[in-house]
């Protein structure tokens, strides 16, 4: 089943990060005051993107990431100007060159 992680605009301009498995069900339920305690008090406007990923732990990973990013990087993530692969940390091939020990 796939996982989105999803960016929603609030009142006061912020920008809020989830994950969920319908986006449309979870912008509901932020905007009935039911979703996280962040958008209650500033109260969601829209949805500016969404992301699919392969699974829970993937969207579980790109939330943790995306979370720390600035407002500047999320709005350039949103733009298409950055890539949710971008942000992403690459997984580290073992160094065809590299000696081994012993």
């Amino acid at each position: 089943m796939p996982w989105f992680l999803y960016l929603i605009e609030c009142a006061d301009g912020s920008i809020y990060t989830g994950i969920a498995t319908d986006v449309a069900a979870r912008f509901d339920k932020h905007s009935t005051g039911k979703g996280a305690r962040y958008t209650r008090s500033r109260k969601p406007v829209r949805v500016l993107a969404s992301f699919e990923l392969a699974g829970r732990s993937e969207a579980s990973r790109a939330e943790y990431r995306v979370k720390r990013l600035s407002a500047a990087e999320k709005r350039a993530l949103i733009a298409g100007a950055l890539t949710l692969d971008a942000v992403m940390p690459q997984s580290q091939a073992p160094d065809a060159d590299a000696v081994p020990a012993g």
